[in-house]
């Protein structure tokens, strides 16, 4: 982390005082450890909700949730600061939606996205992070369940971030929901400073665009490989 922060220069909103302290982020996810990055010093996790076994506790049988929530939000006490997230002193508000082999329903992930809307006030939830999705023909339709729910996510209100997926590096690899137009969707670039002429070149593995009704997409691609996070 301490490499993409340079590379995306968020160490300048961090050293003129914006370290997303009070803003309520939902990771939609396999779950969360309560790692000493989000705990140490004021606990930081609101809400943890479990749509696939009910348990109450926070807990991730996967890792993948517990990596992204680091990345956006560590504190970096374990690294005695040296692995910072992007916003160290967010608050999470963490949806459970995937099992501990990183599979899930569509149904569970809409659960997710209503509670989201339903709660996003009483946690000031500003921003959703998606880092899953399907590529199931069904799916692949800004009509379909997925998408409409992205969509009232944001129509409510909150910024959604969803990731391309790994099915690039042909064109129309984009999974859902980051086809939707509405979104921000985040596609993964080479972990390197220098840049081609036009912009970040993509991994091999990350979707790429356009969709199924010629929508430029990712809207933006960050470093996305071998990154130093919490597990």
């Amino acid at each position: 982390m301490n490499r993409v922060n340079d590379i995306i220069e968020s160490k300048w909103a961090h050293s003129n005082g914006y370290f997303g302290r009070g803003v309520g982020v939902a990771i939609v996810d396999t779950g969360i450890c309560l790692h000493k990055d989000f705990a140490e010093g004021a606990n930081r996790l609101l809400a943890f909700k479990d749509f696939i076994n009910g348990r109450k506790d926070p807990y991730d049988d996967n890792g993948h949730g517990t990596h992204v929530a680091g990345i956006i939000g560590g504190n970096g006490y374990s690294s005695k600061g040296k692995y910072t997230g992007i916003a160290p002193a967010c608050n999470f508000i963490v949806l459970k939606v995937l099992d501990h082999r990183g599979d899930g329903n569509i149904s569970d992930v809409l659960a997710g996205l209503q509670w989201i809307i339903d709660n996003r006030k009483r946690f000031n939830i500003r921003v959703v992070n998606i880092s899953v999705g399907t590529s199931a023909k069904d799916t692949l339709d800004e009509n379909s369940l997925l998408v409409q729910g992205v969509n009232a996510v944001w129509d409510s209100g909150i910024i959604v971030i969803v990731a391309a997926g790994n099915n690039g590096p042909g064109p129309m690899s984009i999974s859902t929901p980051g086809i939707s137009r509405k979104v921000i969707t985040v596609g993964s670039s080479d972990d390197n400073v220098s840049v081609e002429v036009f912009g970040s070149k993509s991994k091999d593995y990350s979707g790429r665009g356009p969709t199924p009704y010629c929508i430029k997409k990712p809207d933006i691609v960050a470093p996305g490989s071998n990154i130093v996070s919490c597990n």
